[in-house]
This record gives C-alpha cells, sequence and structure tokens, in this order.
C-alpha cells in the first residue's frame, strides 16, 4: 500500500482485506465485485493512492474516448464501476503489460457483470493480469454483531472447539435479518437501519432493470416470488405461480432472463447440491437453491419487521439460514485456493443438510437452526449424512472434517457426546 491511501473516515476493516492485499502482490490488477452497498469502493479505496470515479458524467464521458484516460492516478489507482465503460477492462490489461506486470497498480470495482451485447467490448480475459475477487455485505463478525470467538477456518483446519458463550435471543435474530450486512447500517438506529433493504430494491428496480430495458413491474414480482421461496430449489412454474398477476403469461425464457440480471447484478445468489466424491453410477442430481445477497432484502419484499417475523418463526427460520449461508460466504472468499465453497446436500431417501463447505479437499457438514431446541433434530441429520459416506466404500475423503449445527438463540458453543459441535451464529467467525 503507498504511505497515503483514500480511506474513507469511519470506515471498518472488511475480512476481505488480507485476500485483497495478497492478490494485489501476485497480480497487477485486482478487480472487486459484488452488490451495490456492500463497501467494495471504500474497501477498494483503503488501497488506493487515486481514483477515477466512473459513474460521474464528465469521467465517464472522457474514458469512453479514450480509456486510458480512465487509469490516470498515482499508483495503486482504483476505477471505480468500470463497466459503466466495459474498454477500461482492456485498458487495463495492456497498463499492466506496460508497467511490466507491476504488482499491485491497478483496482477495478463493478456491481453489475456485463451483459452478453456488452461483452464484445472486451478482447482478452486479463489471465495473468487481472485477479477477481468477490465482495458480500458485512458478515455479523464484521458489523460487530459476533465476537468470532470460534473460527470457521480453525475448525476447517482440524482444530478442536473451545467451548465459548454468548446470549442471543430469538429477537436478535430476527432484528439482524431485517438490518442486514449492510456498512451504511453501522451505529444507526433501527428505524433507520430498517429502511436501507427496501431502498436497496428499489434502486435496483430503478436503475439496474430500467436500464436493461426490463419491465420493473415483472421484476418486482419476481423478487416477491423469490422472497416467498427465500433459500429453496423453486421451479420457473413455481416461481410464475408466486407471482400472481404478473406472473401470467410469463415463459421459462423470461424467468430465466430475469434470473440472469439479478445474478449479474449479485442481487441473488444460487447454492448447488453436493455431490459426494463418490464412484456410484447413480448420483442424485438435485435443482440449485436461490437465495437473496442478504437476508434483509428477502425480508424487505415481504415487508417482514422484527415485529411481525416474530409471530411467523417459520419465515424467520429461512431467513436466518440465509443469514448463515451469507456469513459461511464472506468467510471462504477469504481463504486461499480453488475448491473452496458452500453447497447443500440433498439425496432420494429424503436426507436434507442445508450446508456442505468444502475447503482444500475437506468437508464439513452444517445444519441451521433457529433455536437451540432444535439442535438434536439438526444432529440426527449430520449423522445420518457421516454414516451414509462413511458407508460407500468408494468414497474418497468420506469422514467430514467437522459436523456443526449452528443455531441463532443459543448461549454456549460446545462439542456433544456425539461429536457434533453447536456454534451460536454470534459466536462465529472466519
Amino acid at each position: 500500500m503507498p504511505a497515503e491511501t483514500l480511506t474513507p473516515k469511519n470506515y471498518r476493516p472488511r475480512l476481505i482485506e488480507g485476500r485483497l492485499d495478497t492478490l494485489m502482490k501476485a497480480f497487477g490488477c485486482v478487480e472487486i465485485t459484488g452488490a451495490r452497498w456492500c463497501g467494495k469502493t471504500w474497501t477498494a479505496l483503503s488501497r488506493s493512492a487515486s481514483v477515477t470515479k466512473l459513474d460521474e458524467p464528465a469521467e465517464r464521458e472522457a474514458a469512453t474516448v479514450d480509456p486510458k484516460l480512465a487509469l490516470l492516478g498515482e499508483r495503486p489507482h482504483l476505477v471505480d464501476e468500470w463497466q459503466e465503460v466495459p474498454t477500461v477492462w482492456d485498458a487495463a490489461r495492456r497498463y499492466v503489460d506496460d508497467s511490466g506486470n507491476a504488482r499491485g497498480s491497478l483496482l477495478l470495482t463493478g456491481s453489475t457483470s456485463l451483459p452478453a451485447d456488452k461483452r464484445k467490448d472486451v478482447r482478452h480475459s486479463g489471465t495473468g493480469r487481472i485477479a477477481r475477487l468477490t465482495m458480500r455485505p458485512m458478515a455479523l463478525c464484521e458489523s460487530g454483531d459476533s465476537t468470532a470467538e470460534v473460527s470457521l477456518r480453525s475448525l476447517l483446519e482440524g482444530e478442536e472447539l473451545a467451548p465459548a458463550r454468548c446470549s442471543t435471543d430469538v429477537e436478535d435474530i430476527a432484528r439482524l435479518c431485517c438490518r442486514g450486512g449492510w456498512p451504511a447500517n453501522i451505529g444507526m438506529p433501527d428505524e433507520v437501519a430498517l429502511e436501507t433493504a427496501g431502498q436497496y430494491v428499489r434502486s435496483a428496480l430503478d436503475v439496474n432493470v430500467t436500464e436493461q430495458r426490463r419491465s420493473p413491474e415483472i421484476a418486482e414480482a419476481l423478487m416477491r416470488a423469490l422472497a416467498v421461496n427465500e433459500g429453496q430449489a423453486a421451479t420457473y412454474k413455481t416461481l410464475a405461480k408466486d407471482m400472481a398477476g404478473e406472473g401470467r403469461g410469463v415463459d421459462d425464457d423470461t424467468i430465466a432472463s430475469y434470473l440472469d440480471l439479478f445474478g449479474r447484478i449479485h442481487l441473488i445468489e444460487q447454492l448447488h447440491g453436493w455431490e459426494p466424491p463418490m464412484r456410484s453410477k447413480s448420483r442424485v442430481r438435485v435443482k440449485p437453491k436461490r437465495s437473496f445477497v442478504d437476508p434483509s432484502l428477502a425480508a424487505a419484499l415481504l415487508h417482514a419487521t422484527p415485529s411481525r417475523l416474530l409471530r411467523d418463526t417459520q419465515t424467520l427460520g429461512l431467513l436466518f439460514e440465509s443469514l448463515v449461508l451469507r456469513d459461511l460466504r464472506v468467510f471462504l472468499s477469504t481463504y486461499p485456493g480453488l475448491g473452496n465453497g458452500v453447497c447443500y446436500y440433498r439425496d432420494d431417501k429424503g436426507l436434507e443438510v442445508d450446508a456442505i463447505i468444502e475447503y482444500e479437499g475437506r468437508w464439513a457438514g452444517i445444519e441451521v437452526k433457529l433455536s437451540d431446541a432444535k439442535i438434536d433434530e439438526g444432529a440426527r441429520s449430520l449423522n445420518r449424512l457421516r454414516d451414509r459416506m462413511s458407508a460407500n466404500g468408494a468414497a474418497r475423503n468420506a469422514e467430514p472434517v467437522f459436523l456443526a449445527v449452528v443455531v441463532g438463540k443459543g448461549s454456549l458453543a460446545y462439542t456433544r457426546d456425539d461429536g457434533v459441535m453447536v456454534i451460536p451464529a454470534t459466536l462465529l467467525g472466519a
């Protein structure tokens, strides 16, 4: 980093910073992509000595005429919202080449992946010059709502769970699901913070959807249908049905095109089914689940408030599962190596496990329960999964490195007699 950076006042450090620093030492340029308002620009500014903001008309016009103008400035130089002028990508690649591949020269941030009609403006993949890093809204430990006493990475590396205490109730979880992981909400009272997600949805409809010449009415109806089916493997038919009036006459291709748009603007993420490393000829194929990048978006679309969720614990449980998955993805994005990720498990015998974490060739299983009253139920599913994997003689890495039930309402992190760990979400960290 330069001696002086453009770090914004009151900037709160993020877990992704360590990974960003490593990539800046290895590559000439790093692209940080992810949802709007999740803090990409502020984190990039904390590592930058100069910046070009392409969401400003004058800067965008100049870069459109000559994309090299967007790259002028003291290194490391940040180009914010680079996708506004797609030709900046190839200019950045050439800049890195011309500098002798000087490490950490450029940073790019973008909240939208390029649509097919603009990908033609990018002629080079950036391989070897531009590294990619995905950023998400804050995990609980980043916003100060988790003590991070239990390190996921330590557990994945085989360390034992050290007992730890906290005090979290269902009211806390409802509040955290509705506030979300938006950096702008830090320190804000609930009545202010609860406005953020709704405004995010409105901005996506007014800006992203309109710019793509799509129908805001159809987009909003589909968003609401996704919220109703948060974290579920809903079919296009189900989504169309749950779109109510706006779903009439909407075919599969239309729904697919809108889902593609929601993915490109990092509004939703898919959770794919886990395929265990077996040589079995019959392998269960499961459809991906879809969830919003932050549970507060689903809550806003459902008009859910903390008090309303306390009267609908089934919906609260789904939002809490989405919150935990968000945090797991945040943690995994800070780890090095390929093949790290989170999936879910479902088989033809009716067994389902909420999250399977893969890390450096190992795996771990996690069940998510809103209350510690459901721990036994989660542990039974996890032990059934372990037995099923161990029973297959052709399996590789059959034994999980750990199994855990992550709970919302809970007071203690500990290991049960059957080996299953119990971890309150407000104790979990990277």
